[in-house]
């Protein structure tokens, strides 16, 4: 009868798995056919149940040889002997794409290094430069966020860590950004100086205007979006009339809202209109009539958009030439009556406060401003002298019933009066 051979735990024995060494099923099957029938002698019918039984387990224990063979060759046993393995063996695959996935999100913004032959760019270049804009649009934003909170300028160490990008990446990010703008600037100049000449004579030279043009082409690039289907040079014709628009109304001293913007141009046209056709200068009533609107929003709008005018201005008068400043009086200078009226008001004040207590008269005097100062609330009275807002209020109501009393009030009112 075989017998099973078993690896021994001896240091010279190699630590695979155990196999189990059993004859053939075809030597199993021929020695049982050259037993005796059981039928025959009793005795022989435990032999064959022994061969029978060893048939099988010698069929089990080559099948999983075979596995184990086979697993051992891919050279991954230990996901199918141990679970614990195979979990690490997955975590490290896992870890290897998170890795791969970093160094992609930390990859260098190449520079832009084509040469541009002409002024002309191509829809693709256009796209390619735009972008480079809304990069470094969003580099000055993380900038402005961290100055605010570090009170002063952010380090180009600091930038690259808030924004998880690499030194030299955000040092290519603000090349790139700069150069777009020249080339860009370069491409539309002659867009930018065609529109400026359409607002020369209103407030700006044409330097200005084609400075602030420059500015509004700049910020629609930077807001141009190329899945749209539009040009970028209609998109951003009118960023550029907006920006000169602008900073003609932000030149005047009085700024005005857009509709009356609108109607002032409306009224500056209709006086140039009616100049030509009646060869003089119209007048209110005729501009409104003719664009059928209030004689008194004419009138309005006219005065006040009317250009301030210099007190070097020199005018001819009688005397000969003098300047307006030598001829227009000081609304804030004081005649030597006025001051004398002024300073009696402010002695029999005083007189008028002395008869109600030291807390009645400090509560007026802060309530009104009489001392000079801004007049307070009854809140910050209240803070001021530790009592509540509407304490302070009763205070100042009994304090004025008082004053009203005596006879200086009516000494007063006859000198305001006079």
């Amino acid at each position: 009868m075989a017998m099973a051979t078993v690896c021994s735990s001896s240091p010279n024995c190699s630590p695979t798995l155990p196999t189990i060494s059993l004859p053939s099923l075809t030597t199993l099957h021929h020695h049982q056919q050259s037993l005796p029938s059981t039928t025959s002698k009793p005795g022989l019918h435990l032999v064959s149940n022994d061969v029978l039984a060893i048939a099988s387990v010698a069929e089990t224990v080559a099948l999983a040889n075979a596995a184990l063979e086979a697993a051992m060759v891919e050279g991954a046993p230990g996901e199918i002997i141990n679970g614990i393995d195979g979990v690490a063996a997955r975590r490290k695959r896992r870890r290897k794409r998170r890795k791969g996935w970093e160094e992609m999100e930390h990859m260098e913004v190449p520079l832009i290094m084509d040469p541009v032959s002409s002024s002309y760019l191509t829809s693709k270049q256009e796209a390619q430069l735009c972008m480079c804009l809304k990069e470094g649009a969003r580099v000055e934003a993380e900038r402005r966020r961290i100055a605010e909170a570090l009170e002063h300028e952010p380090s180009l160490e600091q930038l690259a860590m808030a924004m998880g990008m690499k030194r030299r990446s955000i040092h290519n990010i603000v090349c790139n950004t700069r150069e777009s703008q020249k080339r860009l600037i370069r491409s539309y100049q002659g867009l930018i100086f065609s529109i400026a000449n359409n607002y020369q004579g209103k407030g700006l030279s044409l330097q200005d205007l084609v400075q602030q043009g420059s500015i509004g082409l700049l910020r629609g690039a930077e807001k141009f979006d190329p899945n749209r289907g539009c040009k970028l040079s209609t998109y951003v014709y009118w960023w550029i009339r907006q920006a000169m628009t602008r900073a003609i109304e932000n030149k005047r001293p009085n700024r005005l809202p857009g509709k009356v913007r609108n109607l002032l141009a409306k009224i500056v046209e209709a006086n140039n209109t009616l100049s030509s056709r009646l060869r003089r200068m119209p007048s209110h009533d005729e501009v409104a009539a003719f664009l059928d609107v209030p004689v008194f929003t004419v009138k309005l709008i006219w005065e006040e958009t009317r250009p301030p005018t210099s007190l070097n201005r020199v005018i001819m008068t009688e005397r000969g030439h003098v300047k307006l400043q030598d001829i227009i009086s000081d609304p804030n200078q004081m005649t030597s009556e006025q001051m004398f009226k002024t300073q009696l008001i402010k002695e029999e004040l005083e007189k008028l406060l002395d008869t109600l207590s030291k807390r009645e008269s400090r509560i007026l005097r802060l309530r009104y401003g009489l001392d000079g100062y801004t007049p307070k609330s009854c809140d910050e009275i209240g803070g001021m002298l530790n009592l509540s807002r509407e304490r302070i209020r009763q205070i100042c109501i009994e304090a004025l019933t008082k004053l009203q009393q005596t006879s200086i009030v009516d000494d007063m009112k006859m000198l305001y009066i006079v």
